[in-house]
């Protein structure tokens, strides 16, 4: 095995522990410690200035921490005699010579890491660059640029990637085609970290997210638990609807009638259509409405526990993390 390649089973990690960032007297970055494993995709979500991109920097030793450390494979990434063979990262998507080609960009890089030539244009077609391989980077669109920091981060066939903020700039086609990168990377086995403001991109892609507010670890837990924990409702379908929520108004549980949203789509046009669709029950289990409906003798078609989605959990608990906050009309007009 090569020098400085890590094989598949040796410590694929990125390992953040104890990390102090500071720009004068402002804390970026403080006592941060979490670790990202292989085989899933870890979403590293926090507010403007929560410290995301300053972390990421940190892991590639492009700024010194005041404290704490942190590791790729076990290892400061400057000790790793060919990096991007293990790992690849895109941080800045417009951080490219504009004078060069795409094929001279990657291929220069592919050069000076001891990477084939060949790697290079297989790594340029899978981003979808192939055609534009030949132009210069200066006429490429944002999208295509991000395309083009993906394929340098997969240049060397890395175990572990980093990628800060991918999605900005990519078209429908280009999220949804990421969202499949990202997954399959992950599914073979390799270390996958991505900051993403998109919470509903996140929702469908990340299986462990890193939430960070002001510099500090705010959760660090599986995506569905993170939103198991913001509980909103039950909802609950019956054909006694009215006779169930008075049994249920009884004991103290507040019942309103659940709405569901659809998206349809005519023509051109998109919107959202509401309908009531059952019961919505606060302040009481899910194993309570079933007892309480037991011995009301009404039966249920469904039961089932609603949670917040990933955006209403993620904004619960950073909002006393937000450095800019907006405020509505009303509130300005007063």
């Amino acid at each position: 095995m090569e020098a400085g390649r890590p094989g598949r089973q040796a410590g694929r990690m990125i390992e953040v522990s104890g990390l102090t960032m500071r720009y004068g007297e402002t804390v970026a970055v403080d006592d941060l410690s979490f670790t990202v494993r292989p085989g899933r995709v870890t979403g590293f979500l926090g507010p403007n200035g929560a410290g995301k991109s300053t972390t990421m920097r940190a892991v590639l030793r492009l700024e010194e921490a005041v404290a704490g450390q942190a590791l790729v494979c076990g290892r400061p990434y400057p000790s790793l005699r060919r990096p991007m063979r293990v790992m690849g990262t895109l941080l800045d998507a417009g951080a490219v010579h504009g004078g060069r080609t795409a094929r001279a960009h990657v291929g220069c890089l592919a050069r000076s890491n001891g990477i084939a030539e060949s790697r290079a244009a297989a790594v340029l077609a899978q981003v979808g660059l192939e055609e534009a391989a030949g132009k210069r980077i200066s006429g490429f669109s944002l999208g295509m640029k991000q395309r083009l920091g993906i394929a340098t981060a997969l240049l060397g066939d890395p175990e572990v990637l980093m990628f800060d903020e991918p999605l900005n700039g990519l078209d429908p086609e280009g999220i949804r085609w990421l969202r499949g990168l990202l997954r399959s990377l992950a599914d073979e086995g390799r270390t996958v970290l991505v900051s993403s403001h998109l919470m509903n991109e996140m929702a469908q892609t990340a299986d462990h997210v890193v939430v960070i507010g002001r510099g500090r670890l705010i959760a660090d837990v599986p995506t569905r638990e993170l939103a198991a924990r913001f509980e909103r409702d039950v909802l609950v379908r019956t054909d006694q609807p009215q006779r169930l929520a008075e049994a249920l108004r009884a004991v103290g549980a507040a019942v309103t009638t659940a709405v569901t949203t659809a998206v349809t789509t005519t023509g051109t046009t998109a919107g959202t259509v509401a309908a009531d669709d059952g019961l919505s029950v606060r302040g009481l289990t899910s194993a309570g409405i079933g007892a309480l409906a037991l011995r009301a003798g009404v039966a249920l078609s469904e039961l089932t526990p609603r949670g917040a989605s990933l955006e209403e959990a993620f904004m619960e608990l950073t909002q006393d993390s937000v450095e800019y906050a907006g405020r509505g009309e009303a509130e300005v007009s007063r």
